[in-house]
């Protein structure tokens, strides 16, 4: 009677023991191996999976990085905070890359620009463009359907009460989701520190243009002629504008006849001369393209305030740091 009881139990409590230390070995033989340096970035990332970094989310991003296949500086939503903790991490040192934000180059409102039709169907952009290019008379303007509003993982941008998508600088962190959903590709990515960009993705000649729409770039390169620094230059009768070259004089958005550039023209800066501090030596009337400051040599110079754009050139020549821009 004992036998038949215990041989039993005995043999199935070997089989466990056996299968146990059979488990045991191949989880040693067979474990995959973690990287302790990937697991650390996987930590620090922000979990937003915007793909703003060019890779197919976070974990990829991270990956990437303890792989030394990615730049530590890439992630728009960690910032620099992040960037500098990437780095840390790596054992590297790393550059802030240029701050982007999305830029809506439309800004065709419904007083401003002409429909062809009354749109009734899915409020989605792509779905509108495909009959006739859109309800909007400009084929190049913005629908205002809210595609690119459902496609900002941040709620950065919305479409206003007059029809137009407008980005909340504040809140984009420069992913490009709502670049890549626009059907229109009007939607751009650009330095956050722009002092004038173009509000007008219309390739149409100007006489078209102004039939359908009040605002829209009428390609007559009054901008281009008026840069004192050839920093514009006309593609697809379209105003393109070099960044490196632009000094910030915003010229170009004063004279646009259309006000398709856009500026802070009422916050623009003037230069200021501290006279104290001023030793006459002639640096930043020389480097003034504008003629807004006058004086003689060795004599405390001054700014002609109604001539000054506020572009710094000035404030950057000077030797002895005696020009604020206020």
């Amino acid at each position: 009677m004992f036998s038949e009881i215990w041989i039993p139990i005995a043999g199935l409590g070997g089989l466990g023991l056996l299968f146990g230390l059979g488990l045991a070995i191949a989880s040693k033989k067979l474990a995959v191996q973690v990287d302790e340096k990937e697991e650390a970035l996987k930590a620090l990332m922000p979990g937003a999976n915007c793909g703003g970094c060019g890779y197919p989310g976070c974990e990829g991003y991270a990956a990437a990085l303890a792989k030394g296949e990615a730049d530590p500086s890439l992630c728009p939503v960690g910032g620099p905070v992040l960037m500098e903790q990437i780095a840390e991490i790596l054992g590297v040192e790393a550059e802030a890359g240029e701050s982007k934000v999305a830029l809506v180059r439309c800004h065709g409102t419904r007083d401003l620009a002409k429909d062809k039709y009354n749109y009734h169907g899915i409020e989605d952009c792509f779905a509108a463009s495909l009959f006739q290019e859109g309800a909007k008379a400009c084929a190049y303007g913005c629908l205002g359907l809210g595609t690119c509003v459902r496609a900002c993982p941040f709620d950065a941008i919305h479409v206003n009460e007059d029809g137009v998508a407008v980005v909340e600088e504040d809140k984009c962190t420069g992913c490009s989701k709502c670049a890549d959903a626009c059907p229109k590709h009007l939607i751009d990515m650009v330095p956050k520190d722009l002092p004038v960009t173009v509000l007008c993705h219309s390739e149409a000649k100007g006489k078209a243009v102004k039939q359908i729409c009040d605002v829209g770039c009428i390609g007559c390169s009054l901008c281009a002629k008026v840069c004192p620094v050839d920093a514009i230059e006309m593609k697809t009768n379209l105003p393109v504008i070099d960044s490196e070259k632009c000094i910030g004089c915003m010229l170009c958005a004063e004279k646009c006849p259309t006000n398709s550039i856009a500026a802070d023209l009422e916050n623009r800066k003037k230069a200021v001369v501290r006279p104290d501090d001023c030793i006459g030596c002639t640096v930043c009337k020389k480097a003034c393209v504008f003629d807004a400051i006058e004086g003689e040599r060795k004599e405390p110079h001054t700014v002609i305030a109604e001539k000054c754009t506020g572009c710094g050139q000035c404030v950057e020549k000077c030797p002895k740091d005696a020009i604020d821009l206020i």
